[in-house]
């Protein structure tokens, strides 16, 4: 990494402390703030949404957050063996700089780190378990890859330093009205093009060898997306960065995030379900007519609804998923959008792991693996098995090894039969299991994504899911949305898909 990028991280993580002020992003008001604000789901991108409005508008607007579930949507925990673990997103990157800025701003604090080793299992036996000596897995990599491991690191990092374009431009201010123009003010027409072809044609076109994508770079994606390499290049590079070193997690539990940011946005939950959206007409003080937006929904005492001047769509709007219903719109808001979201399924184990299933001959005593990601073999009913660790990792805390009872996590497309877990697990106390519509079946190419924009003030945060699903990609997308709806509220075009950054900044500053 060159010391030009290193500080140019450095500058991007200091200007965005001083964003949560508010002093940088919007232009002094030129009319009167919206009154009500309605999202809708209080997931990740839900409560970062609330959290961005509030720095928006100011103090003044009361956002009301409907969620039908629990806050955190599918940032999870589940209590099993007398401890909470993670069952949906578990890993945050060192360069996710919202999710950084969100935690310490919170007050929240790193979960402490546990060793770990990664393995790769075809279905009949482990091909690769990492060494505990660094040198000795760069030997390994380069006698049977050559230097595709290396290149590919280096693949990602260029990649990842276009992505950290955005903050500098959220920084400042700029919006964008769609995935696409988003992604191109971040990385140019090399990021469309990762969008609408696989990530094994944009590696092979890259000089990656066919070997090296099946045996190294599937099991990540199947572990992080439970799909193959033919998921957008976009996507496969994200996941990529999932396996990079310094990854971290929140003390306690990632979904404490979604709960602390609803508590400093000061917005109001509503624990109901929301069936419908659709458009009034009401009269100005001038004469004059607008719109706002009648929101029904459905709680524990029964239906009601409310009047919003902007609702935010936090939830995503495809098949399977949706529940909600727009009327009254013009141009109309379909009811779903194309495409569908992929299963997974988590099943947390608290049993002894039965280690020949494995293919290995070590004592199970001696096996210290905590991750095994597997190739994409016909046949395989897991994509990945992993040892937990607590959320709260408690001073001292030591890892069982395998011959111990403890908490393991199975990824698996399908749940898991009373079979399938006697050939993983010698004896188990308690199994959880937790269906998951994680994220999209990503089929590049994908010529069109949702908009952010779905109605002149309302706006949808899950669009972005369809360039890549991530906890960053959520609060990046919150962050847009926000700015979108106080640029368009207040007429500030001048902040809305503008890409020359620079040329602005240097007037701005």
């Amino acid at each position: 990494m060159s010391l030009t990028t290193v500080s140019v991280r450095t500058l991007l993580i200091l200007g965005l402390c001083q964003v949560g002020r508010r002093g940088l992003a919007s232009a002094p008001e030129v009319k009167e703030q919206p009154k009500k604000i309605a999202i809708i789901g209080a997931g990740i991108g839900g409560t970062a949404a609330a959290f961005f409005l509030r720095q928006e508008f100011g103090p003044g607007v009361k956002i009301d957050v409907f969620e039908a579930g629990k806050v955190g949507g599918r940032l999870a925990t589940e209590n099993i063996g007398g401890d909470d673990y993670e069952t949906g997103g578990s890993i945050i990157h060192p360069l996710n700089l919202h999710m950084k800025h969100f935690v310490d701003q919170i007050g929240l604090s790193p979960r402490a780190d546990v060793p770990s080793k990664v393995a790769i299992f075809d279905g009949k036996e482990l091909t690769f378990e990492e060494s505990d000596w660094f040198i000795v897995n760069v030997f390994r990599m380069l006698w049977r890859y050559g230097l595709n491991f290396l290149r590919m690191h280096m693949w990602v990092e260029s990649i990842l330093d276009k992505f950290m374009r955005i903050y500098q431009y959220q920084q400042f201010g700029y919006s964008f009205s769609s995935v696409e123009k988003l992604l191109h003010a971040m990385g140019g027409d090399s990021f469309l093009t990762l969008v609408n072809q696989t990530l094994e044609e944009a590696m092979l076109a890259e000089g990656f060898s066919q070997v090296f994508l099946n045996d190294m770079v599937a099991p990540v994606t199947r572990v992080n997306y439970g799909q193959s390499v033919r998921v957008n290049g976009f996507v496969g590079a994200v996941s990529l960065a999932g396996a990079d070193s310094g990854l971290w997690a929140v003390d306690g539990g990632n979904k404490k995030v979604c709960s602390g940011l609803l508590y400093n946005s000061k917005a109001v939950l509503i624990p109901a379900r929301v069936t419908a959206i659709s458009v009034k007409l009401r009269s100005t003080r001038a004469g004059a007519t607008t719109n706002f937006y009648e929101v029904n929904y459905v709680e524990e005492s029964g239906s009601a609804h409310s009047f919003y001047d902007i609702v935010i769509v936090a939830t995503p709007l495809h098949q399977d998923v949706s529940q909600i219903t727009f009327s009254g719109l013009s141009p109309p808001i379909p009811s779903t959008f194309p495409g569908q979201y992929h299963q997974t399924v988590t099943t947390l184990v608290h049993g002894i792991l039965n280690v020949s299933f494995l293919g290995t001959n070590a004592k199970a005593a001696d096996f210290r693996v905590t991750d095994v990601l597997t190739t994409d073999q016909k046949g395989s009913f897991i994509n990945s098995l992993s040892a937990l660790t607590p959320v709260h990792v408690a001073k001292g805390y030591r890892p069982p090894p395998a011959n111990q009872r403890k908490v393991w996590k199975v990824f698996s497309p399908q749940p898991l039969s009373e079979d399938q877990l006697k050939q993983m697990f010698l004896s188990w106390d308690e199994v959880s299991e937790t269906r998951w519509l994680a994220y999209p079946s990503y089929s590049p190419p994908q010529r069109r994504t949702p908009p952010f924009i779905l109605h002149d003030r309302i706006y949808y945060v899950n669009a972005v899911e369809w360039a890549a699903s991530a906890m960053e990609m959520s609060a990046i997308s919150a962050r847009n949305v926000a700015l979108l709806a106080h640029h368009r509220w207040h007429e500030q075009t001048a902040k809305i898909d503008q890409e020359d950054l620079h040329t602005r900044l240097r007037g701005e500053l």
